[in-house]
């Protein structure tokens, strides 16, 4: 069912991956703002993990299937969020130093919501495992 709160935490993780990030800038060097689509990687990364939530989201009926790829995302959000951090400890910033912004840390908000999507669906298993134990 799609009111569960499982889909809830997917579709906030989907605004987060899928909305925010094109308003948010990761940095900003020289009073640039760097977006996420200026590197050709980061916007594959994103793309996937966006795409990931949404069949998650709509696979609401294989709840196997769902927690498999909710767990693909956050390994996926991992990544992203170690390419962030490298990329953020590397960058040269001449005679200004470079500002961190918050949507490098969007990953972790991605990851924390997937992780209690996960719990949610073990929640739901396990209820279904338990009635079918009844009969």
């Amino acid at each position: 069912m799609l009111q569960r709160i499982q889909t809830v935490y997917l579709i906030l993780t989907f605004v987060i991956t899928g909305v925010l990030m094109f308003f948010i800038p990761l940095w900003s060097s020289n009073g640039k703002p760097f977006f996420f689509m200026q590197d050709q990687v980061y916007t594959i990364l994103l793309g996937l993990s966006t795409m990931l939530t949404i069949i998650s989201i709509i696979s609401f009926k294989k709840r196997q299937n769902q927690f498999v790829m909710n767990r693909l995302n956050i390994i996926l959000n991992l990544i992203l969020l170690g390419l962030f951090v490298y990329r953020s400890l590397n960058l040269s910033g001449g005679t200004a130093v470079p500002e961190k912004g918050i949507g490098m840390f969007l990953p972790i908000v991605a990851i924390v919501l997937l992780v209690l999507a996960n719990k949610a669906i073990k929640k739901d298993e396990d209820l279904v495992k338990s009635v079918d134990r009844l009969r």
